[in-house]
């Protein structure tokens, strides 16, 4: 194989004075939606605590921003109404509206995200909490079909068959995420959604079906089998693969010489999903992955933007086209942020267009300066080693 050049814009960027200045000009924007966003939740008769871990150095606008003169585009109703809050792990972390996903009219602290470069979807969400894991795991079991992004009715897909977490259960002596499936294979649990207005709302049966050992990526990958239970008859069975990460610790990166394991589970998430043996012949050839780490913004975000960006530079296998016989459109141009554009200085850099576009799709996403580097970093080093 032919070495491949580093791309110039790459080149150019991968600098720390410019990075810092970056950050310093995508800190400011998402203050903005900050502002925004309170103002939603205060309509609605919640202050939730939307304090930012941005570095606190970084000014607020001195009024509103010119052309933020509507509160639609960073609304949080839902995830603030006082009927959907408890099912937030945090407060400050509430879904937009206009992407947030929806499980047969439930409450989901998800959202729908579009790689800006890449071209694929993606559900980034918090972890599962006791009280959501039954949403959760809904739309892995296709019960709220078709699943598809707002505003595009005909991208439908069957359903999720491959999970992606980022952070492990417990951390730092806190429990980060709430565990969905039994530890042990063979085991099987019953999930519930224990509150008010489940009628018609199977329970799941959970069972781990294997797991495995993936030292070259530093995951353990398993594989897990969902069946809803109507009237104590079990429904079809479905399975998805997880895909467990344990070397990114919360509000950091993964060390220097973790780095090439984590090239390799982008890349192994990337042939799991595409790998339709043992499921049905009707499967999508690339369904949307669910990523999560515990908030589903930091951890979650750089992710995707790796992802994003390693596909766009062909490190990444591209997005499989859908069966002709779907015959589903392209998917239209995302939305125009009500921001003003990037600066020219820095709009063409990649990485700072595709943390600005996730921003625009979910609060927060790349939460820390760190991960910023880490996505400049590593899809430096993917061409280096590809060379």
């Amino acid at each position: 194989m032919s070495p491949t050049p580093v791309p110039s814009w790459l080149q150019k960027a991968h600098n720390q004075d410019h990075i810092n200045n970056a950050w310093r000009i995508l800190t400011d924007r998402e203050r903005s939606r900050i502002r925004v966003r309170l103002l939603s939740a205060s309509r609605h008769r919640l202050q939730p605590d939307i304090s930012s871990p941005l570095p606190s150095s970084t000014q607020l606008p001195s009024g509103a921003h010119p052309r933020l003169n509507a509160t639609d585009p960073y609304s949080v109703a839902q995830g603030c109404s006082p009927e959907n809050y408890i099912y937030n792990r945090y407060s400050d972390i509430l879904p937009y509206d206009h992407s947030r996903v929806d499980v047969g009219g439930r409450y989901f602290n998800a959202n729908w995200v579009r790689e800006l470069a890449g071209g694929r979807w993606t559900i980034s969400t918090q972890a599962p909490l006791p009280n959501t894991a039954h949403e959760f795991l809904s739309l892995i079991a296709g019960i709220h079909s078709p699943l598809s992004p707002p505003d595009e009715p005909a991208l439908s897909f069957t359903r999720v068959r491959t999970v992606v977490q980022l952070a492990r259960n417990v951390e730092s002596g806190r429990q980060k995420v709430n565990p969905y499936f039994p530890n042990n294979p063979g085991e099987s649990s019953i999930i519930r959604r224990p509150s008010l207005g489940t009628e018609g709302l199977p329970p799941l049966r959970v069972t781990l079906v294997k797991s495995e050992v993936v030292e070259s990526a530093q995951c353990v990958i398993s594989t897990v089998s969902v069946t809803p239970i109507v009237a104590g008859v079990s429904s079809p069975t479905v399975i998805f693969h997880h895909l467990l990460y344990g070397a990114w610790p919360d509000h950091g990166v993964p060390e220097p010489e973790d780095r090439a394991g984590l090239l390799n589970f982008i890349r192994l998430v990337d042939r799991t999903n595409k790998d339709l043996r043992g499921f049905e012949e009707t499967a999508d050839a690339e369904p949307p992955i669910m990523v999560h780490c515990s908030a589903g913004i930091g951890r979650t975000g750089s992710f995707i933007a790796l992802s994003s960006l390693l596909r766009s530079n062909g490190l990444l296998s591209p997005p499989s086209p859908q069966p002709v016989e779907r015959d589903l459109p392209r998917p239209p141009p995302l939305p125009i942020s009500p921001l003003d554009p990037l600066p020219e200085w820095i709009s063409w850099d990649e990485v700072a267009q595709e943390v600005d576009s996730l921003r625009e799709q979910r609060p927060g996403m790349v939460e820390q300066p760190e991960q910023g580097r880490l996505v400049y970093e590593v899809l430096l080093g993917a061409f280096t080693t590809r060379n």
